[in-house]
């Protein structure tokens, strides 16, 4: 297999190309630490439209050479994430192949995060024993968070610079295609260093049997958000004796999300961030930074502004979550049977390349009908924040923003790969995430 085929050079850019991904690399950063600025204790939220106050907005921030040359912060971060990638490689766990590569190859995989999620378990429990619940860790990440996202955010960048990097050294050994080429991505193979840096240049980057990407996924940033949600709670308890309902159920909620998340992370391995995007900036950005220090807003507003719920709102987001959880989980349990054969009844539309497109049962109601269930999720985590700011509904329409591109991704890709069959699939299946609205 020749290197053009193999690695096609890159001819459509996403973001507007350099542009966008100079935009974004420079923008989100902001944005992050501006939402984690806004959460203080000193700068109340309530106050977010009648007095805003851009000095004190950038209190506490210290120089970029603080956090550049910050020994211990760099060190506890270094330890987390480094730590974390030994237990990846020396847990047990089972072992999976991922799909087939352009080679005709399949990357080895190990499912153990059961058995990380178990070990962070035990040490957070021990420690607490040993503490007597003083927890010293938690109240440092508590009163740390901005410039732990800050030292995120230059991590972030050094490592999607090695990534990079890396991408033009020859493999070790031949791939399956007979050469020692490494398997880019079809999106960040253009030849502009910035663009590629950002939209990532090597489909799969390795260190020894660690896939760097899959492991940024799951590990450091999700881990990591799970955290600062528990520091919350720990800060209110020991503050004030005793914890919101509030605080508790969005815990409660997103704990769940990240452990059911656990539990089938096998189903990483046929998402588009694993299948089809390069590991750039983007994409380690969004996991070592935006993952925990934004999807944690809620928890940590409510740890300065507590709520009291009430049994029947505290029941109502607590079904919101569930309708929410129900479609996304059925939905998607519905299609991976549906493809191993085990539903022939539904209707489905035939292809040209021997494939089907199920259009029945909750596929009928949208294209995307998991995305809509993934956003009520979202919205049940906003919703125990209450009406008082608009800063904690933040993630509801990151996600939706979200979620709209990966639809319009994945809706150009299968036009391309399915032709007529996509049209008739258009007419029976009109909505994309949203039945009847959109």
């Amino acid at each position: 297999m020749s290197q053009s085929t193999l690695n096609p050079r890159t001819t459509s850019f996403e973001f507007s190309g350099v542009i966008g991904a100079l935009s974004i690399s420079i923008g989100l950063p902001l944005v992050c630490v501006v939402l984690n600025q806004l959460i203080r204790p000193d700068y109340y939220i309530k106050g977010f439209f009648s007095n805003f106050d851009f000095a004190q907005l950038w209190n506490n921030i210290k120089p970029l050479n603080w956090y550049l040359t910050n020994c211990e912060m760099w060190t506890y971060y270094l330890a987390w994430f480094f730590g974390l990638a030994v237990l990846d490689v020396t847990l047990p766990g089972r072992n999976m192949f991922g799909v087939e590569l352009r080679d005709k190859t399949k990357l080895p995989y190990k499912i153990n995060g059961i058995a990380i999620s178990a070990t962070m378990a035990l040490v957070v429990a021990a420690r607490w024993q040993l503490t007597g619940g003083q927890m010293p860790e938690l109240q440092y990440l508590y009163d740390h968070t901005v410039d732990l996202c800050i030292i995120t955010i230059i991590f972030s960048f050094l490592l999607s610079v090695a990534c990079y990097a890396s991408s033009f050294v020859p493999l070790l050994k031949k791939n399956g295609s007979g050469t020692r080429e490494r398997i880019l991505a079809l999106g960040g193979n253009s030849g502009n260093p910035i663009y590629d840096w950002f939209i990532g240049r090597e489909l799969n980057p390795r260190l020894g049997p660690l896939d760097i990407k899959m492991f940024c996924e799951l590990r450091p940033g999700m881990l990591l958000w799970l955290l600062i949600n528990l520091s919350c709670l720990h800060h209110q308890y020991l503050k004030t004796g005793k914890i919101n309902d509030a605080l508790l159920l969005v815990n409660l909620l997103q704990g769940f999300y990240i452990f059911d998340g656990v539990l089938n992370e096998e189903g990483v391995l046929t998402m588009m961030d694993i299948t089809t995007d390069g590991f750039g900036f983007m994409l380690a950005f969004g996991d070592l930074t935006l993952v925990p220090f934004t999807y944690s807003l809620q928890a940590r507003y409510l740890s300065v502004s507590p709520i009291e719920l009430g049994r029947v709102y505290f029941t109502a987001i607590l079904g919101v979550m569930c309708v929410g959880y129900y479609i996304f989980h059925s939905a998607n349990k519905q299609k991976s049977e549906f493809r191993q054969g085990k539903l022939p009844n539904l209707r489905s539309i035939d292809t040209d390349r021997g494939t089907k497109l199920l259009c029945d049962g909750w596929w009928a109601k949208s294209q995307h009908i998991n995305y809509f269930g993934d956003w009520l999720i979202s919205w049940s985590w906003c919703l125990t924040t209450g009406f008082q700011t608009p800063l904690t509904y933040y993630y509801v329409l990151y996600f939706a923003t979200l979620l709209i591109h990966r639809q319009i991704r994945d809706e150009l890709k299968c036009k391309h790969k399915y032709g007529a069959s996509w049209v008739k699939y258009e007419t029976a299946v009109p909505y994309k995430i949203i039945p009847y609205v959109y």
